[in-house]
């Protein structure tokens, strides 16, 4: 007797394209998965396995513009989706006008979400996803409410930090003989416990469904400090399951997240999924290439085998997603956010036709001044020509995670630099780029879109007066986690003028040339759970941050409009 295959997690609508759209499952057996939308659009898959798993990436054709289109899935013809019982509105696949240019743009974004509630011990505050789940729920339709994309930005899951019914299950699994940490996932199955935790989430699981989605891991999808130093990676490669743990950690983002930031075009290009979908079972090939694209970086060194960053346009907006975690330059002396090659593939994503470019960043670039300050000594301490002292700062570097882009000093000076440029328009080439010259259009608005931090704010960079764009950095963190208490007057404290002279100093009598720019805090800190909305209409932008009240509703923290 065949058998039945069923939902696992999703459907998960992740891309929406013209007349396409993408969507992600995960079932329990191999199956044919259709997904058919009002209006005739339509497409299928077969499941592709790996590991003991089933997924799929269906890209659906021939959608109406400017419509809503209420979709179902059937697995081998068996209708799964909706669910039948569901309270909840159905999902449909909305698309922009054909000729979208005047079409506003929305997008919520944030970070850092602990699985729900009931299956943590901690007591966290209500979680930012579900609250703006739920107040979309109450009239989907309204564009008001329904962003255009959630945007992502890192620690999506925690494989260090697991809820305590994922270390209960960690607990029997060691007893059984499976290697690795007690309290953290190693293997590509336990991987897919936290995402199956996380993503069934009930409201969660009906966002997911209903509003297109792109993603970018952060340090807590593999380790705590992931890649923050090289002495970092050799302490790690001394651990006896860590090689386990990096394949399964950047397999499972692959399938889990990356697959869906793809186009149709781009997904029906990428090799990997080519032969993943071509093959019986694809756990060989997940397993050789997590451990190959963990490659160490070093200076000289270009042929990355896989990029993360991605880059999309929405309306008027472009979107640059940046890895700041899986390709960094680790060379001391010589450290570096993304290799050269990767560094020009940004810039040249940079320019272009748009109106706002959104730069997508795990790690804040403009943090507190005076962590920055703190961040850059740091830096400069490490590469000293005393061993102990760069023994001392380098310690220091990984223990209290002085890993931002102010501790790769030479990349934020190229980013300050490129959005100096893009900001004054004209002719020029931008900083760390070859061959590329012209005459470009300055963008209307400039943000950079971070999480990391577990606060959010809003801050405005001076970068001279020949910069007519305005250039922002617009912090969004925690939607499910909390900073502890005993922090908060401290990373207060390191936004206050007193605090950014002092370590100044310190930093001056390093060696550390004074930043290229200044900035101001125009919005928080704010330490509860959040999620927050950026506006683009026309050349206005604005950015909200909404926070969520002890009973699990949104409730408005600060608005800023984002102009000179």
């Amino acid at each position: 007797m065949p058998v039945t295959a069923h939902l696992l997690i999703g459907p998960v609508l992740r891309r929406v394209v013209g007349a396409r759209a993408t969507v992600w499952v995960e079932t329990t057996e191999p199956t044919f998965v259709r997904v058919e939308a009002e209006g005739g659009a339509a497409g299928s898959a077969q499941t592709f396995s790996a590991y003991g798993h089933h997924y799929a990436i269906v890209v659906v054709e021939d959608l109406l513009p400017d419509a809503d289109h209420p979709y179902r899935v059937t697995l081998d013809g068996r209708e799964v989706w909706p669910l039948a019982d569901s309270p909840y509105p159905p999902s449909f696949i909305r698309t922009r006008p054909a000729d979208d240019a005047e079409h506003p743009v929305r997008l919520i974004f944030g970070s850092c979400r602990e699985a729900t509630p009931h299956a943590t011990a901690r007591k966290l505050p209500p979680d930012a996803l579900d609250a703006y789940a739920r107040r979309l729920m109450t009239d989907p339709q309204d564009p008001d409410l329904r962003p255009d994309l959630i945007v992502l930005l890192g620690d999506q899951v925690y494989a260090d930090k697991p809820t305590a019914k994922i270390r209960k299950f960690l607990k029997r699994r060691r007893a059984a003989g499976y290697h690795g940490p007690d309290d953290e996932v190693v293997s590509f199955d336990e991987y897919t416990k936290l995402y199956l935790e996380s993503w069934r989430d009930p409201e969660v699981r009906w966002l997911f469904a209903t509003v297109p989605s792109v993603m970018i891991f952060d340090d807590h999808e593999i380790i705590d400090d992931w890649n923050t130093s090289s002495s970092w990676r050799e302490e790690m490669n001394e651990q006896g399951w860590w090689r386990e743990r990096i394949s399964a950690g950047l397999a499972s983002y692959w399938v889990y997240q990356h697959l869906g930031n793809l186009s149709p075009d781009q997904l029906a290009a990428d090799p990997l999924l080519h032969k993943v979908t071509t093959v019986d079972d694809a756990t060989d090939l997940l397993h050789d290439f997590g451990l190959a694209v963990d490659r160490p970086e070093s200076a000289d060194n270009t042929d990355r085998p896989y990029q993360w960053s991605f880059a999309l346009d929405l309306g008027r907006t472009r979107l640059v997603m940046l890895d700041n975690r899986c390709n960094r330059v680790l060379v001391r002396g010589g450290r570096e956010m993304l290799p050269a090659q990767e560094w020009n593939w940004f810039v040249d994503q940079a320019h272009g036709d748009y109106d706002h470019l959104v730069v997508g960043s795990s790690l804040p670039w403009l943090m507190p001044p005076a962590i920055h300050n703190v961040e850059a000594w740091n830096e400069q301490s490490a590469d000293a020509p005393s061993r102990r002292r760069a023994g001392n700062a380098e310690r220091l570097r990984r223990m209290v995670d002085l890993e931002h882009w102010a501790a790769f000093r030479k990349s934020f000076e190229a980013l300050t630099e490129l959005f100096r440029r893009l900001g004054e328009g004209g002719d020029g080439s931008p900083t760390h780029r070859v061959g590329l010259s012209g005459a470009y259009r300055a963008p209307e608005t400039i943000s950079v879109l971070s999480g990391d931090v577990h606060h959010s704010y809003v801050a405005k960079a001076d970068l001279g007066p020949g910069v007519t764009t305005p250039v922002h950095q617009l912090t969004c963190s925690p939607i499910h986690n909390q900073v502890p208490a005993f922090m908060r007057p401290l990373m207060r404290f390191s936004w206050s003028r007193a605090a950014a002279r002092v370590t100044r100093t310190m930093a001056e009598k390093a060696g550390v040339p004074e930043a290229p720019l200044r900035w101001q805090r125009l919005a928080g800190p704010y330490f509860g759970n959040a999620v927050s909305t950026l506006r683009h209409r026309g050349a206005h932008a604005e950015m909200t941050i909404e926070g969520t009240s002890p009973d699990g509703e949104l409730f408005e923290v600060a608005t800023v409009e984002l102009r000179p």
